[in-house]
């Protein structure tokens, strides 16, 4: 199949896959204690109370407020909101503990069970996929530097035009969507393309927030992968690219420096080389 200009998802249909995707991989409130779902809401909905009192919240604003949580509702967009709000925070208190990589946000564009394409070889793709071609080459260790055989890397990353398989239509179920499994040093050399940048949704109720708070919509250019490996912790991590006019004001919030790619050029391709050190799960917190 030739690359064409395929038309972005919108909110509501983006939020409707997400969606669907969350309840079919997650265990939504499964381990969820009484205590601590006590303890939580009542401070969440303690804060809430102190921001209405120290900003004077009028009931203009405090029904703008509950018809965009009404909407946000309606338009599917919770996946959305809190992906992009809310998880870094998440996975920062989550992963504080670790010795090795940083990692980010999942998003909510991640899809299990992309196929394996080995140690060695490229993320499915149509014909004519446009990008600049990518070799990425690394290496899966655990924090005592022992290499890990047949650990695993998937990775998913938007297309040229900023959109995902399975997210928007038209493109191929699995494009630019594989996984690898390290060989017997660890190693891994995988061939994409370079992913573009791209806005979120701004047609929903996401959107009008964005508007009306003066802020921009764009995500930088990212690779999404996670590492994994028997006896470790899974690394959820997002590689970003020099130059991106967005890595310091990510909407998601989700950039970390020590997450920066630095791409070689090498002819009509560039190179990266990017490794993972992966905690024992004995150090989990």
């Amino acid at each position: 199949m030739t690359q064409e200009q395929t038309q972005a998802p919108s909110a509501a249909s983006s939020g409707a896959s997400a969606t669907e995707r969350f309840r079919s991989d997650k265990k939504a409130g499964a381990s969820a204690d009484p205590e601590r779902v006590d303890l939580l809401a009542r401070e969440v909905i303690g804060a809430v109370h102190d921001t209405i009192r120290r900003h004077k919240v009028t009931y203009d604003e405090y029904n703008a407020l509950k018809s965009w949580l009404i909407s946000v509702g309606e338009d599917g967009e919770w996946p959305l909101f809190l992906d992009v709000w809310i998880e870094h925070v998440v996975e920062e208190v989550a992963t504080e503990h670790r010795e090795g990589n940083k990692g980010t946000i999942e998003g909510p564009y991640y899809v299990p069970d992309s196929p394996d394409q080995g140690a060695r070889g490229s993320l499915p793709m149509r014909d004519g996929e446009t990008g600049t071609p990518l070799v990425w080459t690394g290496k899966v260790t655990s924090t005592d530097g022992s290499p890990l055989a047949g650990a695993k890397v998937e990775v998913w990353h938007a297309d040229n035009d900023g959109l995902y398989s399975q997210f928007a239509p038209d493109i191929p179920e699995w494009n630019l969507r594989a996984s690898f499994t390290t060989d017997e040093n660890g190693d891994f050399e995988i061939t994409t393309i370079r992913p573009a940048p791209y806005q979120i949704p701004t047609d929903g109720s996401c959107g009008k927030l964005i508007a009306a708070a003066g802020w921009h919509a764009w995500r930088p250019a990212h690779i999404h992968v996670k590492a994994s490996a028997p006896g470790h912790e899974l690394l959820t991590a997002q590689l970003y690219f020099p130059g991106d006019e967005h890595n310091e004001d990510d909407i998601a919030s989700a950039f970390k420096p020590e997450l920066m790619l630095d791409p070689q050029d090498a002819g009509e391709h560039q190179t990266i080389s990017y490794d993972f050190v992966l905690d024992p799960e004995t150090k989990a917190a």
